[in-house]
């Protein structure tokens, strides 16, 4: 099981994890391809994720569900500070409404609390903030694939991802699919990676390994805009104040 932290370096550590690695990180710079002075929140197991977003954004970190336990990140060689911390999904030890940006992912599908831990990455957006979720395809290969993290915990469709963040107060902004290639760790398939990636998209949107959803945080409740049916006034006409003076 991909329950704990270290089993999740250890993927990323092998050749399969190094190949997902590139191919995600590479779409996920097409949803945030620049986070200059933006602070990025990692969620989950996100640490593969963030180290591109290290130079120029004013802060990044991760913060590890309690679950899984957690590992130092940067590396613990050299100066780098550590950037992690370990946290109850529902309690983020997080200042309110001081994140631009939340990366999930080996989140959703192992959330024990999904609901409290949504509402809490609400409240440490900023009004203009952006989230951002992947997570397995209910439909996909990787799903299946037992070996990778991606086919343990609850994979989703696109809908119900987005039913769960409507219902959070966020706002479905964009959904992409990714991770086209066969979930195997045979050399030749891993090194057409690229090439699966650029068919996938066009060809077979449905067997993506994971959906991309990014979603905003709502901050006002949509206005009902009412049946239209005219409203009938009793009386000649309506008083209005003569002004004085």
């Amino acid at each position: 099981m991909y329950r704990s932290a270290y089993d999740l370096k250890a993927f990323y550590n092998g050749k399969a994890g190094r190949i997902v690695r590139r191919v995600l990180q590479e779409r996920i710079r097409e949803f945030w391809p620049d986070v200059h002075g933006e602070r990025v929140m990692g969620c989950g197991y996100a640490t593969p994720y963030l180290r591109m977003f290290m130079e120029e954004s004013e802060r990044v970190f991760a913060v590890m569900a309690a679950g899984q336990g957690a590992h130092h990140w940067p590396q613990a060689s050299g100066d780098e500070k550590n950037l992690v911390c370990l946290s109850e999904e529902s309690e983020l030890p997080v200042e309110t409404s001081s994140i631009d940006r939340v990366l999930m992912i080996h989140d959703m599908e192992f959330a024990e609390l999904l609901k409290p831990g949504l509402q809490e990455i609400w409240r440490v957006l900023k009004s203009n903030g952006r989230l951002l979720v992947v997570v397995p395809n209910r439909t996909g290969l990787w799903a299946h694939a037992d070996w990778s993290p991606f086919g343990h915990g609850t994979p989703y469709t696109a809908g119900q991802i987005c039913h769960y963040l409507r219902d959070n107060r966020f706002v479905h902004e964009r959904t992409e699919e990714a991770l086209f290639m066969p979930p195997m760790k045979f050399t030749p398939v891993l090194k057409s990676a690229g090439l699966f990636e650029r068919m996938g998209k066009s060809y077979l949107p449905f067997g993506a390994g994971v959906h991309m959803v990014e979603a905003s945080k709502q901050l006002y409740a949509h206005a009902d805009k009412g049946s239209g049916s005219r409203v009938h006034v009793r009386g000649r006409g309506i008083l209005v104040p003569k002004p004085v003076g």
